[in-house]
């Protein structure tokens, strides 16, 4: 995966932002990246985060590398401020007041664990953004959630609850995990 220089994060964040206020303001135009450079045309995951006055105000995303970088800020943008279904369609005269962020991830890695204990040893947190399945139950936390959940029990315990998963399902072995870095960058 390539790295993104500082032209491709510009033009992603102004991506999603001209594409949020397309939405919201009649005769408003996208601005689409100009030239299209190779980390931009690149199959990437990502996610496209909210937040307002700090506070999240919403966060959509992609995991898997299916599309180009640049339609999935897109594409993610206008879901995280229109149909993040925790929070209201983002407004007008929010947009002032809303900071984007954007998180370019690699692709996911299976961990195989034998117990809770071996998992947690095997989770470098601020690094790794985890992914926690069971059948059609999955939830995902990114690197930077590590912020505000530093204990890996607690980490892995709200990321089961996120899923609907139970508390506890980091320890089942038959809950999958898997691991992926973000480069992430803002706004602000």
């Amino acid at each position: 995966m390539s790295k993104l220089t500082d032209e491709d994060r510009k033009s992603l964040l102004k991506l999603a932002r001209t594409a949020i206020e397309a939405e919201i303001n009649a005769g408003s135009k996208i601005r689409r990246p100009e030239k299209i450079s190779s980390g931009l045309k690149e199959k990437r995951g990502c996610f496209v985060t909210l937040h307002k006055n700090g506070i999240l105000r919403g966060c959509i995303g992609t995991i898997e590398p299916v599309r180009s970088l640049a339609f999935n800020v897109e594409e993610n943008a206008l879901n995280a401020a229109f149909h993040d279904p925790r929070f209201p369609a983002v407004e007008k005269d929010e947009l002032s007041d809303i900071d984007i962020e954007i998180s370019v991830l690699t692709v996911p890695k299976k961990v195989d664990f034998k117990d809770g204990d071996d998992l947690k040893k095997k989770l470098k947190p601020k690094i790794h953004g985890v992914i926690l399945s069971q059948g059609y139950q999955s939830a995902t936390f990114l690197p930077q959630v590590w912020e505000q959940l530093p204990d890996r029990e607690d980490f892995l315990e709200h990321l089961c609850q996120k899923g609907g998963m139970g508390g506890e399902c980091w320890k089942d072995r038959e809950t999958t995990v898997k691991v992926y870095e973000a480069e992430y960058f803002s706004e602000s």
